[in-house]
């Protein structure tokens, strides 16, 4: 339900502010892994015209909602925006989210500053910062969308009315931009990232922490890439302060949730799933391909937060 509505004034443009407070969704059950798995679906997607006052019409449908992950998680969505359009200049005061551009290029605009992105690539805006995306391209652009709260069950929007269409570029965007780029993975290690049991080098897991706790203002804690070669399993991963959101970029695998007692669920391109904390998780590539998955992990509070960052530091 909407909680509170103000109507802002000024200069001459009236802007529209929406604090939104949802009922609480009800917790995922510790059930078979594969009734958590979402597919994505491009038939599920919805048309959603002049989103934040952005040109055009986009299509895009939520994977994992509101509470998949922790209280403060507000979801996953993945979508396809269409050659002239995109997402209209707007504030998050209370939220922070990331879009991941999974092919094509975009414009981003990042607080007044636009520069083309080209995927696979992220762009984080943090809480208090304005945004925007658009399709300046001749091909539809394919992205994810993720997105955390300060407050559990809270989104918020202060939209600017500007589509961003025509705006001059910068050559090198001012802003923070995360890539996908397999060449930089190492022999993963520690928090349950290895592989089980130690592998010959062919089948080692390989990971990176592309975005680290400093990034983020919210609970959000990090952004992991991680490949699981042919043949290859991770270690069985506990989330003991850390839940985790994933999205598979890339091949074919399986996932195991809570052990082998509760079930092993088939997993490919294009699926998303969440891990609560307090859970467990492993993956297996089952494929020919390499298994690449996009990891975000929410921390429990902030709290467990900054033992993150104080265990960076440390290092």
């Amino acid at each position: 339900m909407i909680d509170r509505l103000r109507i802002v004034s000024r200069a001459g443009f009236v802007g529209l502010a929406l604090i939104l407070v949802a009922p609480a969704v009800p917790q995922i059950a510790q059930d078979a892994p594969a009734k958590r798995i979402v597919h994505t679906d491009p038939a599920a997607y919805r048309p959603s015209p002049a989103v934040h006052g952005g040109a055009g019409t986009m299509r895009f449908t939520a994977l994992l909602n509101r509470g998949a992950v922790t209280p403060e998680f507000n979801f996953l969505h993945r979508g396809e925006i269409p050659p002239g359009a995109g997402i209209g200049h707007h504030f998050h005061n209370v939220v922070e989210e990331m879009f991941v551009i999974l092919d094509g290029e975009a414009q981003f605009t990042v607080d007044g500053r636009t520069a083309t992105v080209k995927g696979p690539a992220g762009v984080i805006c943090r809480t208090g910062h304005s945004h925007a995306i658009y399709n300046a391209s001749s091909k539809p652009l394919q992205w994810v969308n993720l997105n955390v709260s300060l407050v559990a069950g809270v989104y918020d929007n202060f939209d600017l009315g500007d589509t961003r269409v025509g705006v001059p570029l910068d050559p090198i965007p001012n802003f923070m931009v995360m890539r996908f780029d397999r060449d930089l993975l190492r022999p993963a290690t520690g928090r349950g990232r290895g592989a089980a049991p130690a592998p010959a080098s062919s089948t080692a897991v390989l990971s990176r922490r592309a975005l680290g706790p400093s990034v983020f203002s919210t609970t959000w804690a990090y952004i992991d890439q991680v490949l699981v070669p042919p043949g290859g399993s991770t270690s069985e991963m506990k989330h003991d302060s850390v839940g985790e959101a994933y999205y598979v970029l890339a091949g074919n695998g399986t996932v195991t949730i809570n052990g082998v007692a509760s079930g092993t669920a088939p997993i490919r391109t294009g699926d998303a799933l969440p891990v609560k904390i307090g859970e467990s998780s492993s993956f297996t590539n089952t494929g020919s391909e390499p298994l690449e998955l996009f990891v975000m992990g929410v921390a429990r509070d902030m709290a467990a937060k900054t033992q993150l960052l104080s265990a960076g530091n440390a290092r």
